[in-house]
């Protein structure tokens, strides 16, 4: 069987669709599809059963699956071990996170790493969505939730805070809300309906208000946490920001200090198969030391 024919099939049978497959792999949906049936042809047996909905494996596609994803997995373990054969850590090094967490909390503590670390290569991509460790979309992950897979490794690092914040500006134009039924009568910048959707009670702040004023509030949406930020600090309202961005800007006030956010622990997160990698080694003890020595 054809090593590419396989590895689409592995994508296809990971992600359920055609689609998605092919976003994953860089190939359009009717490139991928066009291999899936060829692997079919060539070996005489369905592997998927295909509907509305996406697509389901057949028996023998669950077979093929598993042995390509052991062949995969051996592969991954070779692939570190000839790495590892090296003294010290070199080669790329995928690294993924959210924009928020990625733009405020990593990128002021990579120039470190980098030094330290010159035979490295490093991406950094910055998604709301989560990548698949697994599909090699990225070496390791920087998450706000704990991950379910059981094949993942997992290392919490801190935890965030949300809480409510205006720029002084704002505040000495339109009053400091007293209590929570106040913020009816203030501006609110928050989250799009569509962003963040890993993160759950992104949009705690307008679901609350909303049952105060069902009719009677008003909100600047926008889909990305950068957003948000700039749009607070030029002091178009009021919103719910996590304490690691408020405390390093001392033009913003906490609003109503008694208001309780939700929180996230941030974990970092890698395959089971790249325990011994030097690359990830070397990431995850540095990002655990400066989550210890980060005192917020």
């Amino acid at each position: 069987m054809d090593w590419d024919k396989l590895r689409i099939f592995h994508a296809v049978a990971s992600a359920g669709s055609f689609t998605h497959a092919g976003q994953m792999l860089t190939l359009s949906q009717s490139a991928v599809s066009r291999q899936i049936s060829a692997l079919e042809e060539e070996i005489t047996t369905p592997l998927f059963q295909r509907h509305a909905r996406g697509l389901t494996l057949t028996d023998e596609g669950e077979l093929l699956f598993l042995a390509v994803s052991d062949v995969l997995s051996r592969l991954g373990q070779a692939e570190e071990a000839l790495k590892n054969a090296q003294s010290a850590p070199r080669g790329s090094l995928k690294i993924t996170t959210s924009h928020g967490l990625g733009t405020y909390w990593v990128l002021p503590r990579i120039e470190a790493f980098l030094a330290e670390f010159p035979e490295l290569q490093v991406h950094l991509v910055f998604e709301d969505r989560e990548l698949d460790l697994a599909q090699r979309e990225a070496d390791i992950a920087i998450r706000m939730r704990a991950p379910v897979q059981a094949d993942l490794i997992q290392r919490k690092l801190f935890t965030v805070h949300y809480h409510l914040y205006a720029d002084q500006k704002y505040l000495a134009k339109n009053g400091t809300p007293q209590n929570f039924g106040d913020l009816a009568k203030h501006m609110l910048v928050a989250y799009g309906e569509s962003a963040a959707p890993e993160i759950r009670d992104v949009n705690w702040l307008i679901d609350a208000v909303r049952k105060i004023a069902p009719e009677g509030y008003r909100a600047l949406r926008i889909n990305n946490l950068t957003g948000i930020l700039n749009a607070t600090e030029v002091g178009v309202g009021i919103a719910a920001l996590p304490d690691y961005i408020a405390v390093e800007r001392p033009n913003l006030v906490r609003v109503l200090p008694d208001t309780e956010g939700p929180s996230f622990d941030v974990h970092l997160v890698y395959c089971d198969a790249l325990r011994q990698s030097k690359r990830v080694a070397a990431f995850r003890d540095f990002l655990v030391k400066a989550a210890k020595d980060w005192n917020f």
